[in-house]
């Protein structure tokens, strides 16, 4: 069976399956995307490579739909939300294609003493590996390769092996954009095969979105043969609620929080954490509606993802822990829930539930939130609600994550940088500081 397949969560079929990429498909591949740095990104102006970019987010406009029933059909995310996620792609193309001139102008620094003149100039490394997860075929795409090309990088994408349809129109959107060949190769390549690419000498660096797993085995490849690497991994960002005057409207979004792509979002709200004034009525009314968005909840990616889950929420009861849910799973349907009960020493406290499961905490005071926000091993992003503008600056200084988002979800934008701390990974996308991170800031300093 082919490594690389697109199987239907909602139905279990396999739908198509592409072939495995062979060892010349990946020298095919890397040569490729090295003749094109040395020929292609080397010729080109700044412009003209963001004219390109630019290009992409148009096509992604004209097929919006297909590529969104694509990933529907892939990994189960409900219509709505896919096309949600190719107009966000859309815009971050465009957010490049408009401001890669200005992010990447000269810097001109002041010398201490001397005469003359110092410049830093931010040009291209060249070949750049990318890994990207299921959970968001389009989005993970578009924040590496949209600011890495306007920059000049060329691009091996490895796409999930569930998502080969996506990847595929993919690297059509980029060929019919009119980048050359060898600018965006997309490689169905192999865990073994991607080892061997990242210690290739003509690849310069490597990106991976995915799991605490993957990213330290890559990092730890791409350590011994001195290669650059950002890494977005996993999260369980907290939600905290310390005050409200819409105790509803602070339910919605955290219901939001929680269900967004069916709960399989790293930076998702999956641990909320109440005041003790709060916690009654917020447990009460979330709960409700958690539940009864069951009803119409989506498939998990696949019969695999909904196992896992199902095997932490029973662990997690095992170890004394309260669900309550409605429902039965089954294949990959995995009715909401909510976890209550959830202690230091149970394995939930400091795992990731990836899917519609939320865990909720009371506690007494500002600081036990604060330190319960930050025991854990990720530090991705977070949520801060409250009515008190003072303290919701004071607690965003001190929460341990990449991102705090103050009385809001979903809030998110191209411009924004995105990326975590601790087990979480690190370097950032998206922004100003998506587009310096594989990059050559040169030094020329003219003397006289």
């Amino acid at each position: 069976m082919s490594l690389y397949a697109v199987t239907d969560p909602a139905t279990g079929e396999v739908v198509k399956t592409y072939p495995t990429a062979t060892d010349a498909d990946v020298e095919a591949a890397v040569a490729a995307a090295h003749g094109a740095f040395r020929s292609w990104s080397k010729g080109s102006t700044v412009a003209e490579r963001a004219a390109l970019v630019g290009r992409v987010g148009e096509l992604h406009t004209e097929r919006r739909q297909a590529l969104a029933e694509t990933a529907r059909r892939e990994m189960g995310k409900p219509l709505e939300e896919c096309l949600g996620e190719v107009d966000f792609c859309a815009a971050i193309y465009a957010f490049y294609a408009e401001n890669a001139e200005r992010f990447l102008a000269d810097e001109t620094l002041d010398l201490l003493e001397g005469e003359g003149s110092a410049v830093v100039r931010r040009s291209a490394v060249g070949v750049l590996l990318g890994i990207m997860p299921w959970n968001f075929p389009t989005y993970q795409v578009a924040r590496f390769a949209g600011p890495n090309l306007a920059l000049g990088n060329t691009i091996v994408l490895k796409h999930a092996p569930q998502c080969p349809e996506s990847a595929e129109m993919l690297e059509a959107i980029f060929r019919d954009a009119g980048f050359p060949e060898g600018a965006y190769v997309n490689l169905y390549a192999t865990n073994e095969q991607v080892e061997g690419i990242i210690g290739d000498k003509r690849v310069q660096g490597v990106s991976l979105t995915g799991s605490e797993r993957a990213g330290a085995a890559v990092a730890e490849i791409a350590g011994r043969h001195l290669k650059k690497v950002v890494l977005e991994l996993g999260g369980s960002d907290p939600f905290l609620v310390l005050g409200t005057d819409d105790l509803d409207a602070t339910v919605e979004q955290a219901v939001s929080a929680r269900l967004d792509n069916t709960g399989q979002a790293c930076n998702a709200g999956k641990r909320f954490i109440v005041v003790a004034d709060l916690y009654d009525a917020f447990l009460e009314r979330f709960t409700a509606k958690i539940l009864d968005a069951g009803d119409g909840i989506a498939p998990l990616s696949s019969q695999a993802a909904a196992e896992r889950l199902g095997e932490q929420v029973d662990r997690a009861v095992e170890q004394g822990a309260h669900l309550e849910t409605r429902g039965e799973r089954h294949g990959a349907f995995f009715p909401p829930g909510v976890l209550t009960g959830v202690k230091p020493g149970h394995d939930a406290f400091h795992e990731e539930l990836f899917g519609p499961v939320g865990i909720v905490f009371k506690v007494a005071s500002e600081e036990e939130a604060v330190e319960l926000a930050n025991d854990t091993p990720f530090g991705l992003g977070s949520y801060v609600f409250t009515d008190d503008a003072e303290q919701a600056q004071r607690v965003a200084d001190r929460i341990e994550a990449g991102m705090v988002f103050v009385n809001g979800v979903g809030a998110e934008g191209a411009e924004l940088p995105f990326g975590g701390v601790k087990r979480s990974g690190f370097g950032r996308e998206l922004g100003r500081f998506g587009i310096d991170e594989f990059v050559n800031k040169k030094l020329i300093r003219t003397v006289g």
